[in-house]
C-alpha cells in the first residue's frame, strides 16, 4: 500500500486552529505560570481539559502521569508540566495517527464509503478528498449516494467539476445502493482508481438508517469483495461528546476503518479527538480547518497537542 500524502500546499495546523488553542491554551497558562504546583493548579488543568471536551475519564488519564511525576518530585515547577501535559496528550492521541492508504495493487477501483450525519461536511470533505486525489494523478468518481436531500447531489457535482472528478447520480429519493453500484460499475469499466460513495446522513440513532447503510456496504462487497477498502465516518468538531457517541454507533453498524474530523477551525472542543481515541481508537486521517480545497490537513498527534498548548 502506498501512503497518500497529498502534495496540495497547507497552511500548519497551529495557525488553522487559532479558535481552539485560544480557549484551550489559555486556560492552561493560567494554571502553569502559578509560583507552585497546588491543588488549584490541578483544578485548573482539570477545568481546562473538560472545557475542551477531552471527557472526564480521559481527563484523569492525561493528569495521572503528570501528579506521579511531581509527586516523585521530577517535576517541581508549574511550567515544568506544560512539556509533560503535551508528551501525554500526544501519547493518548497517537493511536489515532495513521496515513489514510491507497492500495496500489487492486486490480478494480479502490472504493471509500463516506459517512455521517447531515450537517457534519461529508460532501464537501468528499470534494476534498477527490481533489488531494487529483493532485496524486489519480482519477476519481464520486457516486452520489444521498438521494434524500435534494440538494446533495449538485452540492457533489459541484464539487466534482471542482476537482476534477466524474460523477454518478441517480433519481431524487431512488435507491441509494443502486446508484453506489452503478458506479462503481462504471469505474471498473473506465478503469478508474478510486470511487469516493456518499451517503445519507440523518440522525445516527435512525435504525433506518444504518440498515439502508449496512445495505450499500454490502452492494458494494458483490461488485468487489475487497470493497469497501475503506469506511470513513466524517463528524464535526463542534459536537463534543456527541462525536464519540457517533463513532460508537457508526462503528457498530459498519466497522470504520477511519475518522475525519471536520470544522476545527471554529471549535474550542478539539480534545474530543483524546476521548475517541482512548474510547475507540480508530485512525483519524484527516482534520479539516476551512473551505478551501487545502483546508484537510492529514492528522498528526504531535502537532495535534502542539497547536492546542502552544
Amino acid at each position: 500500500k502506498q501512503a497518500t500524502e497529498s502534495p496540495v500546499a497547507v497552511a500548519s495546523a497551529r495557525d488553522r486552529l487559532s479558535k481552539v488553542r485560544s480557549s484551550f491554551a489559555g486556560a492552561i497558562t493560567t494554571a502553569l505560570t502559578r509560583s507552585a504546583i497546588t491543588q488549584e493548579t490541578w483544578d485548573e488543568l482539570e477545568e481546562a481539559l473538560l472545557r475542551a471536551d477531552v471527557g472526564v475519564a480521559t481527563t484523569s488519564r492525561v493528569l495521572a502521569p503528570l501528579r506521579e511525576l511531581v509527586k516523585s518530585k521530577q517535576i517541581v515547577e508549574p511550567s515544568e508540566l506544560s512539556a509533560s501535559l503535551r508528551n501525554e496528550m500526544t501519547r493518548q492521541l497517537s493511536t489515532s495517527s495513521r496515513q489514510l492508504n491507497f492500495d496500489t495493487t487492486l486490480n478494480a477501483p479502490n472504493i471509500w464509503l463516506v459517512v455521517g450525519v447531515n450537517g457534519a461536511g461529508k460532501t464537501t470533505t468528499i470534494g476534498k478528498l477527490s481533489a488531494q486525489q487529483h493532485a496524486l494523478g489519480r482519477t476519481v468518481l464520486m457516486a452520489a449516494g444521498d438521494t434524500f436531500r435534494a440538494a446533495a447531489g449538485d452540492q457533489l457535482d459541484t464539487w466534482a467539476q471542482r476537482s476534477g472528478a466524474e460523477i454518478v447520480r441517480g433519481a431524487a429519493g431512488g435507491d441509494p445502493s443502486s446508484v453506489i453500484f452503478d458506479g462503481v460499475a462504471r469505474a471498473s469499466a473506465k478503469k478508474i482508481d478510486l470511487v469516493l460513495a456518499d451517503t445519507a446522513g440523518r440522525l445516527q440513532n435512525n435504525t433506518n438508517l444504518m440498515e439502508e447503510l449496512r445495505k450499500i456496504k454490502r452492494v458494494i462487497a458483490k461488485a468487489d469483495g475487497t470493497a469497501p477498502h475503506e469506511v470513513l465516518l466524517v463528524i464535526d468538531g463542534n459536537t463534543g461528546q456527541n462525536a464519540l457517541a457517533q463513532v460508537k454507533a457508526f462503528d457498530a453498524a459498519l466497522g470504520l476503518t477511519g475518522l475525519i474530523v471536520t470544522k476545527l477551525d471554529g471549535t474550542a472542543k478539539g480534545g474530543v479527538l483524546c476521548a475517541i481515541a482512548r474510547e475507540k481508537p480508530i485512525p483519524v486521517y484527516f482534520i479539516g480547518v476551512g473551505e478551501q480545497l487545502d483546508d484537510l490537513q492529514t492528522f498528526d498527534a504531535r502537532e495535534f497537542a502542539q497547536a492546542l498548548l502552544n
